[in-house]
This record gives structure tokens, sequence and C-alpha cells, in this order.
């Protein structure tokens, strides 16, 4: 895939276990772009009280009035593949994201390769350092920054 030319999206999901048949999303948030362009944005969480898993609360408490907000898990799901339409997509986490999209048909791959990097408990870290970056909650927007700085490399 060319990132520079190509159709596709960069996909955050945060589940409150990593099981898919165990735990339920609680967040996704999605970049869809055409080439270095962004098209729309994703950004769904599960209402807070459906959420019993206190880590995952703190972890996705911020910048609450820009996500859309649902009681029902998938609802977040249903909608994200209805987004998504055939778009590939480049997933930020390689265990558990697989499982939580396998009822996706898209071809999904990891985003790292594209940055010459390999993902690691540290990425955001890396990156940020490697390219400059702001710190932000929003891993998504991080890493499409990442994918501009690196084209601009060629």
């Amino acid at each position: 895939m060319k990132l520079d030319k190509d159709k596709y999206i960069i996909v955050e999901i945060i589940p409150d276990h990593s099981n898919s048949d165990l735990g339920k999303i609680c967040q996704i948030q999605a970049l869809k772009l055409d080439g270095l362009n962004l098209i729309d944005r994703f950004d769904y969480r599960l209402n807070k009280d459906k959420i019993d898993n206190i880590a995952i609360l703190k972890a996705i408490d911020y910048d609450n009035d820009n996500f859309k907000y649902t009681f029902d898990p998938d609802t977040i799901l249903n909608d994200f593949k209805i987004w998504c339409e055939d778009y590939d997509l480049l997933l930020i986490e390689p265990n558990y994201t697989y499982d939580y999209l396998k009822d996706i048909n898209n071809h999904k791959e990891l985003v790292y390769p594209y940055l010459n990097m390999k993902h690691s408990y540290s990425i955001f870290d890396e990156m940020i350092d490697k390219y400059h970056l702001e710190p932000s909650n929003h891993l998504v927007d991080l890493i499409y920054e990442a994918i501009i700085l690196e084209s601009n490399k060629d």
C-alpha cells in the first residue's frame, strides 16, 4: 500500500478485556484517509456507566465532548463496519484488535512498518521522539502526523 496515494483507515480500539469473547469495545477512534488527506473521523465511546473497568475509564477520560456516546457496545462496532466501507485498516495494536475486528473482512495490517518502526510498549514515546510530535491522547492523530512526516522524507 502507498500511504500517500491509497485510501485507508488508521484505527484504535480500546476494549475492556483483551479477549473479545469476554469483553466489549469501550472506544474506537479512526481516521479515514485518501492518501494524506483526511476524509472523516470516527470517534465513538461506550457510555461511561456501561464500563466497569476503572483503568479503562481513566484511560478514556479525555476530550469527552468530542465523542459520540452509545449505551450499546454493539452499536460502536456496527457503525464502524458501515463507516469503514472497504478501506484497508491500519491497526495500532497487534494482539486484541484483530480479535475484535474479526467480523470485518477489510484488509488489516499494522501501521508501524510504514513508519520504519516496530511495535513495542514504548512505541508512542519512540514515535514522538522520532518525529518531534506533541504528545496526545489521540493516538490515531499521532500516527497520521507521523505518516505525513515520513512521506515528506521521500
